[in-house]
């Protein structure tokens, strides 16, 4: 084929074209791998497995050194927790709402959705557990013109006391609270009750807990220590409570006309 030619003519500009062409298209590709690294898209919304398309969007584990000498990897692929057995899709479209199954204050759906974080407490820059009970630190008090809900009555959704308040945990790093300790009247357990989801009415001399029922309270995931709490235990606390909000009663389900 006479006078045809691929290449006419490739001078330095050109070159210097088509090497940053080149570059910037590995350069899109390398951000897709490392978006992949931890969260969305990293993980499939059904099962909370790693997704991959042949190993190819994946990118290899990197392991980082943290300040307190131990070490992680990430994407973390021995991390393989399995969703499917608490949740449903109502239709069989990608993106299509989901629905708990089972208890839905225990699912882990919508409202109640948590983060596995480590199951080991946070600490201060001394590596101390910050979130303590107050009683354990001496130089701690309750403001003196603040009401002290230690004591009170802690009145559920249903207007029945769940217990009464017997500690308040606080947060030594930021001098604040986070979390009442709550002894259940029904068998003396002890829960802690997050300081977002507690109203305290110090005249009326009781707590309110609006967002669930105060038989629900023997559901709040336990702390498994008596003097500290693990990120992945509050977490777990938090979101019972914040699935209360839409599980607690049927009534809450309902569209409000």
């Amino acid at each position: 084929m006479e006078g045809v030619q691929i290449v006419g003519s490739l001078d330095f500009a050109t070159l210097l074209f088509i090497i940053f062409t080149l570059f910037f298209v590995g350069l899109v590709f390398h951000l897709l791998k490392e978006g992949r690294r931890e969260g969305f898209p990293l993980e499939s919304d059904e099962t909370g497995r790693l997704e991959s398309i042949g190993g190819t969007w994946l990118p290899d584990a990197k392991t980082y050194h943290l300040a307190d000498g131990r070490t992680v990897h990430k994407p973390d692929r021995l991390r393989d927790p399995d969703y499917s057995g608490k949740m449903k899709r109502i239709a069989k479209w990608a993106g299509a709402p989901i629905e708990p199954v089972g208890d839905p204050m225990q699912s882990g759906i919508g409202p109640g959705a948590y983060a596995l974080r480590e199951d080991i407490p946070d600490v201060t820059h001394e590596n101390l557990p910050k979130i303590v009970p107050m009683s354990s630190m001496p130089d701690f008090s309750v403001a003196e013109k603040s009401v002290d809900p230690r004591g009170l009555d802690v009145i559920a959704a249903d207007g029945a006391s769940a217990g009464k308040i017997s500690d308040i945990w606080v947060d030594r790093a930021e001098a604040l609270v986070r979390y009442y300790e709550v002894e259940l009247a029904a068998d003396g357990r002890k829960v802690l009750l997050p300081y977002a989801f507690a109203n305290v009415k110090g005249k009326a001399g009781k707590v309110l807990a609006p967002s669930i029922t105060a038989a629900q309270f023997a559901g709040v995931p336990a702390h498994a220590s008596p003097n500290q709490v693990t990120r992945l235990e509050e977490e777990k606390i938090s979101a019972y409570y914040a699935a209360g909000t839409l599980y607690a009663t049927p009534r809450r389900e309902s569209p409000v006309i």
